[in-house]
Parts: C-alpha cells; sequence; structure tokens
C-alpha cells in the first residue's frame, strides 16, 4: 500500500528520511533538504552580498552537491554570491586524476570558473612521492596538513572572502569522536564551529554542517547529480576509518546519535586554567599556524631533509631527529672541506725536486724542465703527479685557521689542525622545539571525506 507524503502534498512518498524518519516524496524531500542548508547559511550569516566564495570541490559527492545547492539557493534567495570552484591535486595516481574530470565537468554544469593547484607546484612533492616516504600509515597526516594550507593559498590567489568546504553532519561526529579518544582540546572546542577563522585569515564555512551523509547521497541520486565515488586509494589506513565505522554502528540503533554528538561538542566547556594554543603566523609561509613554524613547513622540512618522520609523534623525538641529522650534515661538511684543503696542499706543495719519472719534463736539450718553459712546466705540474719523488714544504694557510675557528674540528687532518675543538650539531633555529611543551601524540590528520580541505589545524609541531 503506498505511503502518502507526510507535508500533505497527496503525493506518494518516495523516500523515507534518515535524520527524521519521515515519509516524503522527491518535491518535499528536495525542499526540505535545501531549506535546512539555507537556514543554517542565514542564521550563522556565513555569507554577505556581492562576496566571491570558492567552493572546495574534490569531485565527491558533498562538494558536488554544495555546489549545486549553493547556485540553487544564491539564484532562488538572491544572496548575491560570485561562486567559484577551488581544486587540490594531490598528485594520487588513479584517484585525483580520475575525480578532478568531474570537477571540470561540474565546472561547465554550473557555470563556474575553476581554478586547480597541485601539491608537486606548491611543495615539490606528490602524494605518490611522500607515501614512497613515510609508508601507508601516516600518509594522510601530510595530504590533510597541505590540502589545507593549499586551500589557504589558492583562496589567497583568487581574492576570495571565504572557503565553502564539503563538511557534513557525519564528518563533524566523526570529528568530535577522533579528538575525545585523542584529548585533543583544542580542536575538540572548534570542531563543530559552523565558521572557522581569526582575524586577518580567510575563513572556512560548513553550509553542510547538520546535514546527514545518507541524505546527500539520496539527494544526488534523485537529482541525478554527475559525482565521483571512488575512495582515495591511501584512506583504509587512516585513523578517521575507525570514528566512522563506530559512528555507523551506533547511528543503527540511534539515528539521532550524529546530532546528538554535534550538540555535545557545541556546548563542551573548557576549564579556564587550560592553555590552549593560539593563532600566528607562521615565520617562514607567512600562513595561520598555531607555531612560530606551522606544521605544512615541519612535514616539509622532514621530506627534504629526508627525514620524513619529522613532523610525526613527539616533539622531543622530533627534537632529537634534528640533533642527529645536523650533527652528521656538518661532520660530513667537514670531512669534505678539509679532504679538499688537504688535496689543494698537496698540490702546491709538490716540488718536482729530482728527475722527473714521468717523462713530461724532458726537453730537447738537457732532459730537465726549462725555467723558461713556462707551458712545459705547467704540463708537468698537471700531469706528473705521483710519478716524481716529492718534498713536503710547510705554507701557511689562512683556509685552515678559518676553518677551524669556525667549526672546531676534533680529528688531527692535518698539523695546522687543533685536537681541542669540538663539533656541535646545532638545532636548526627557525624551530621553536621544547622538551616542555605539550606532547602531540602521533596521530592521523583529517581523510578527503570527499571534500577537499579540513579545518585549519592549530596544533602544531
Amino acid at each position: 500500500m503506498p505511503i502518502p507524503c507526510r507535508t500533505g502534498c497527496g503525493k506518494n512518498a518516495m523516500l523515507k528520511r534518515p535524520k527524521t524518519g519521515d515519509a516524503l516524496c522527491k518535491e518535499c524531500f528536495f525542499w526540505a533538504f535545501e531549506t535546512e542548508i539555507h537556514f543554517t547559511i542565514t542564521k550563522a550569516e556565513l555569507f554577505k552580498r556581492g562576496d566571491s566564495v570558492a567552493v572546495a570541490a574534490s569531485g565527491g559527492k558533498d562538494s558536488t552537491v554544495l555546489a549545486h545547492v549553493l547556485k540553487t539557493l544564491n539564484e532562488r534567495y538572491d544572496y548575491g554570491l560570485n561562486l567559484m570552484l577551488l581544486s587540490i591535486d594531490e598528485g594520487i595516481t588513479g584517484y585525483r586524476d580520475d575525480s578532478l574530470e568531474t570537477v571540470k565537468r561540474n565546472r561547465d554544469d554550473y557555470e563556474m570558473s575553476l581554478k586547480i593547484l597541485s601539491y608537486k607546484d606548491l611543495y615539490g612533492w606528490t602524494m605518490d612521492e611522500i607515501v614512497a616516504q613515510i609508508g601507508r600509515k601516516n600518509n594522510c597526516t601530510f595530504c590533510g596538513v597541505f590540502r589545507r594550507q593549499a586551500l589557504d593559498r589558492g583562496a589567497a590567489l583568487l581574492g576570495v572572502k571565504c572557503i565553502a568546504t564539503g563538511h557534513n553532519a557525519d564528518d563533524i561526529a566523526e570529528t568530535v569522536l577522533m579528538n575525545v579518544l585523542r584529548g585533543d582540546i583544542a580542536r575538540l572546542k572548534r570542531c563543530t564551529a559552523v565558521s572557522t577563522g581569526s582575524e586577518g585569515t580567510i575563513p572556512r564555512v560548513k553550509p553542510l554542517k547538520y546535514t546527514y551523509e545518507k541524505e546527500i547521497v539520496m539527494y544526488a541520486h534523485y537529482k541525478k547529480l554527475v559525482y565521483f565515488s571512488t575512495e582515495c586509494v591511501f584512506a583504509p589506513n587512516a585513523y578517521r576509518g575507525h570514528a566512522r565505522a563506530l559512528l555507523k554502528d551506533m547511528e543503527k540503533i540511534r539515528p539521532t546519535c550524529i546530532m546528538d554528538i554535534i550538540y555535545s561538542g557545541e556546548t563542551m566547556a573548557v576549564k579556564e586554567d587550560v592553555t590552549l594554543p593560539t593563532q600566528r603566523i607562521c615565520t617562514r609561509c607567512k600562513f595561520v599556524s598555531s607555531q612560530e613554524v606551522c606544521k605544512a613547513c615541519v612535514l616539509l622540512e622532514g621530506l627534504n631533509k629526508g627525514l620524513p618522520k619529522l613532523g610525526i609523534g613527539k616533539s622531543s623525538k622530533a627534537k632529537r631527529m634534528l640533533d642527529e641529522y645536523n650533527a652528521k650534515q656538518e661532520q660530513n661538511l667537514l670531512k669534505n672541506a678539509a679532504k679538499e684543503l688537504d688535496d689543494e696542499n698537496t698540490e702546491n706543495n709538490c716540488q718536482s725536486n729530482q728527475k722527473c719519472k714521468s717523462g713530461l719534463c724532458k726537453d730537447k736539450r738537457n732532459g730537465f724542465i726549462n725555467n723558461e718553459n713556462t707551458e712545459t712546466k705547467k704540463d708537468c705540474k698537471n700531469k706528473c703527479l705521483g710519478n716524481c719523488e716529492r718534498t713536503k714544504v710547510s705554507v701557511d694557510n689562512t683556509k685552515v685557521d678559518n676553518l677551524l675557528a669556525k667549526y672546531a674540528i676534533n680529528d688531527v687532518l692535518d698539523k695546522k689542525i687543533s685536537t681541542n675543538g669540538t663539533n656541535t650539531g646545532n638545532l636548526d633555529e627557525d624551530f621553536d622545539i621544547s622538551d616542555n611543551e605539550d606532547v602531540n601524540i602521533e596521530q592521523e590528520d583529517d581523510t578527503c571525506s570527499a571534500s577537499c580541505g579540513k579545518t585549519g589545524s592549530l596544533i602544531g609541531f
């Protein structure tokens, strides 16, 4: 027997809303879905008339539905927004290259401009190359941190007022669970915010904050929207997957648990005596950070120095890794410099005071070097080394003294080298690391979840 639509429109119901359990026809479902998003936008005052808004587009269901709904609401309620698409190419073969084709189709369908930025252009690395270095355990940390900053860079290039991301209610509830399990108070306090960002930075807004993932899929299905549904090839090992599985199990028992978890995160208070990190600007890249050097710069520094795990785990561990790396690099530098000086002294101090055995020093008259024949002497100097008997002559070389004064070599490489020096590896002054700072346990950052650009990280290295 057909079930009538709950709104009393006279049509038969086509679906049951996962969020409320109401039986609705397609048209009423579309109206309810879009109206709730409109209410979220207007209540939180996410946009202002005339704003340029970058929609973080990955080609997945969330960003595709977000772009479609924003375009629809912008025309229906006359928001006066200038919408454009912003995509990040992480360099994941078999995943991102295919999803970008979907984004380009969305560009044509919704008549929006599109800007694509790649990790390779911004950082000099692709995710495939990063995974080859770090492995599959912590790859989502790199991807999440780099993508967040890449979105900031893209938004700055486009000159937009804000970035609209496709985070839905399920994503936010998962993030609350992850932060509770990790004891991350700073992220727990702000992960439920509908708009994030501080003064002087480009804010990020979440119009889909109260929208269930299942309803997004149903909306895309009945609207026949084109989106990319393949999961990232590196996502199965992400820490977020465990929180997602837990949430789905709870949702089966209590469908309202998603909204309940979000409400808990919104109302949770932090004690006054708890010190939380404050936002500042990274001294290197000039983008938002909670530390003197942002997490993206720390991770990138580790990759470039051959220390891919530098920004992962405890800060004391990172400090020790930097100490060892700097000491090793300085030792190699000193050895190479000393070897170069030794070779130079050997060549300069070699005097052919006996008969040359190479035969290069002979001339037609007396078989020895003619003092006036400079070309012959030069030829002998370059080619007879090792073939003639040489005597060492002590030559005062200021380069050795300068090298010792600067680096204090602790090896007897030559008679001029002092044995009283010490070799120390100095910690990179760009990193503000202290053993007394809060321990940052090894963790996975937010995965893609079908939308680019997670909430900006404030817990840095």
